[in-house]
């Protein structure tokens, strides 16, 4: 089973997920999304974010470093609380990453887990468990079998994919729409004569020009 929690800690919602032993975290880590951040209570306790907020403005690759600090307060609790260990204890430290950070190979233990990369890894310190911010979270937990979640993983890639040919097509548009506006400047640049002589605009001494004034 995987336990879903809704946080409106930040601007727009976001989902946290929490696998109910190693084996569905196992699963959660086999489908996880580029856009999951993964919380890690020191040694192996783990809570996974998925955050639907507004991103603009923010580097490719840099999201999960920029999540407001209420959201991943509140991920961090959630670890804490999740954990029989770190919820007994103060000033424990959460380690969070970008799921495509995660690594894992045959010779690792059911629901274990390294980085590729430690640099892409953050921490924070919880000094101690926070019952209010807990407590409006457990108010939002939803739980959903964890065989559901290749299909949810599934359905998800090929949103993206829609949405990528979608912005592939409106890109066509947009360079044939260009082309084509450059095409009419450089045909009017090379007929702007031809279509003033057609007018009758050429230029003779009954329009006012005098070889005399050059004189």
């Amino acid at each position: 089973m995987v336990y879903y929690f809704t946080s409106n800690a930040a601007d727009g919602q976001s989902t946290i997920y929490v696998g109910k032993d190693k084996f569905e975290n196992e699963e959660l880590i086999k489908y996880g999304w580029d856009e999951d951040v993964w919380y890690r209570m020191l040694p192996n306790d783990l809570v996974i974010q998925r955050a639907h907020l507004p991103m603009s403005g923010l580097k490719p690759g840099q999201v999960w470093d920029n999540l407001p600090v209420a959201l991943v307060e509140d991920c961090a609790q959630l670890t804490k609380a999740n954990s029989i260990e770190g919820n007994k204890k103060d000033n424990v430290t959460i380690i969070y990453t970008p799921w495509s950070n995660l690594l894992k190979n045959a010779s690792m233990a059911t629901g274990q887990v390294s980085f590729r990369d430690q640099k892409k890894t953050r921490t924070i310190l919880v000094p101690t468990r926070l019952n209010p911010t807990v407590n409006r979270l457990m108010k939002t937990r939803t739980v959903v079998s964890a065989d559901g979640l290749f299909a949810e993983k599934e359905q998800h890639l090929s949103e993206l994919r829609a949405k990528a040919r979608e912005r592939a097509k409106e890109a066509r548009k947009e360079e044939e729409r260009l082309k084509k506006e450059r095409r009419d400047e450089k045909y009017q640049r090379e007929h702007a004569y031809e279509d003033l002589e057609a007018g009758g605009g050429k230029l003779s001494n009954q329009d006012g020009f005098d070889e005399d004034d050059f004189m």
